[in-house]
């Protein structure tokens, strides 16, 4: 029984690596515009930023099950741009990888921009007018003094993008299925094995590596944060 939790079959590789996969694209594919969101939020004031911010944050309160019907009307075949891309490229997005993807994408995307705004907003103003006193433009103050003072918050997002995709389930199952090889990530093998009589050792198995996988990420993201709190004072 002890070797058993060491001994993992091609299907529960398959979707580890899928998982990992999952959540590395998620990750570089949320950093960029978490940046300029959280720059955005942080550093500018217009009409209507309250719905903005609200909106951006939805995927936090709203059921998952609930993300992932949305994205389904979306992006399904008889969605609203769904249905163009099928038509126009013969791309059928529902129910497939880059489904899975954008289904971390929607749940991930709201911790990212909240953790980069609220390093940004602990970056001193002052340095960045200083900057622009000897002539910087707006561009080179962001990426040679707020980015690199931010940069602990920007590691610390990306750190949380991952680990909340690794451990994304509602949403996904939702809008990209469980089929294996292709959609079912870590989430939803450990939940096909509960289905099934006599696979407590394969389900025991993958929930082992998701929380190994888990708690590394959000040591190294708490970690980056004690160092957020230790800057400002």
């Amino acid at each position: 029984m002890f070797t058993d939790l060491f001994t993992y079959s091609a299907a529960e590789w398959d979707a580890i690596r899928l998982s990992l996969k999952v959540a590395l694209l998620c990750t570089l594919f949320v950093l960029p515009v978490a940046v300029g969101i959280g720059w955005l939020l942080a550093r500018k004031k217009f009409f209507g930023k309250a719905f903005v911010e609200g909106f951006l944050h939805l995927p936090l309160v709203l059921p998952p099950v609930t993300v992932g019907y949305i994205l389904l009307v979306f992006f399904g075949r008889n969605g609203w741009l769904g249905a163009f891309f099928y038509e126009h490229f013969g791309w059928q997005i529902a129910f497939s990888f880059p489904a899975a993807v954008i289904a971390a994408i929607v749940v991930s995307f709201p911790l990212v921009t909240r953790s980069i705004r609220l390093s940004i907003e602990l970056v001193d103003k002052h340095y960045e007018e200083a900057a622009r006193t000897l002539g910087a433009s707006n561009t080179r103050v962001f990426f040679s003094v707020t980015l690199p003072l931010a940069l602990p918050g920007v590691i610390s997002g990306a750190i949380l993008a991952f680990a909340r995709s690794l451990g994304e389930f509602g949403a996904t199952i939702s809008f990209a299925g469980n089929i294996a090889g292709e959609t079912q990530t870590l989430p939803l093998a450990i939940f096909s094995s509960m289905q099934v009589p006599g696979q407590e050792s394969s389900t025991m198995r993958l929930v082992v590596v998701s929380i190994i996988l888990s708690l590394i990420a959000m040591i190294g993201a708490e970690y980056l944060n004690r160092k957020i709190l230790n800057r400002k004072t």
